[in-house]
């Protein structure tokens, strides 16, 4: 069993979990995960994520909209999800961004958005976790702007985007997806990555790897990534999951 896991993406605040969160966080750390950060979605999501590091220590959150979350009572939630980010396990504003794939909302309405909680981050100090899916133009193109701290979470853009992500002093997030029959695109940023610029995560309840694909994911699940990392990469499993918490740990100032 491999240790020192920090799932730097998850969602326990998600329905999935309802029935049996307290006995499946509790159990995280028997299983090898050190560190979660629970990542918001809208004001009830990162209340909800408050409510799980209050009960769990090795729980972490990030408090932002997400972009196929934003409504008419967003700008009203985004004045109290600020006040969330006060919260002293606060580490981050997530997760943020773009998400073209859906359009559930309109984009300029995504891009006011991811603009307006970019700067709020830049003028917290606070690193962004960041949402992009079919959109890396965009995304990009205000990353450049602002230069936030961060990651891009889930990363499925190429090698060429990557390298203009960690220019700007950026991590790149990777998950369950690289397991996956049809992960060249990802199984190609993982080679390439610098091993100062990798984060694991899982996106939980979503996106389970090989061999739990199309089930409930959990926070252990990401010894199977980090083996296919591990695998292309050349290198020891345990020492890419090290090395990532110690990325993960710089990058949200965790001590």
């Amino acid at each position: 069993m491999y240790k020192h896991i920090f799932d730097t993406h998850a969602h326990y605040d998600d329905f999935k979990f309802e029935e049996d969160r307290d006995a499946v966080l509790s159990e995280l750390p028997e299983n090898g995960v050190e560190l979660v950060i629970n990542c918001g979605c809208d004001l009830k999501s990162c209340k909800k994520s408050i409510e799980i590091c209050e009960k769990f220590e090795h729980f972490y959150c990030a408090s932002g909209i997400h972009p196929s979350e934003i409504s008419d009572e967003s700008e009203a939630e985004f004045e109290e999800i600020k006040r969330l980010c006060d919260y002293k396990k606060c580490v981050a504003i997530g997760e943020i961004g773009l998400d073209y794939h859906y359009d559930f909302v309109p984009r300029d309405r995504q891009l006011v958005f991811f603009e307006k909680q970019l700067q709020f981050a830049v003028e917290r100090d606070l690193p962004v976790i960041v949402h992009d899916r079919e959109a890396h133009e965009d995304t990009l193109a205000l990353l450049k702007k602002y230069k936030p701290k961060g990651v891009l979470h889930c990363f499925s853009g190429s090698v060429e985007t990557a390298k203009e992500i960690i220019k700007l002093g950026m991590y790149i997030g990777l998950g369950g997806a690289v397991t996956f029959k049809n992960a060249r695109k990802p199984l190609e940023v993982a080679e390439y990555l610098p091993e100062d610029r990798l984060l694991l995560e899982t996106d939980c309840p979503y996106m389970a790897p090989v061999p739990h694909r199309g089930k409930r994911c959990t926070s252990d699940m990401i010894a199977f990534t980090a083996e296919k990392i591990a695998e292309v990469r050349k290198t020891d499993t345990q020492q890419l999951i090290d090395k990532a918490m110690l990325n993960g740990k710089e990058l949200f100032n965790i001590k």
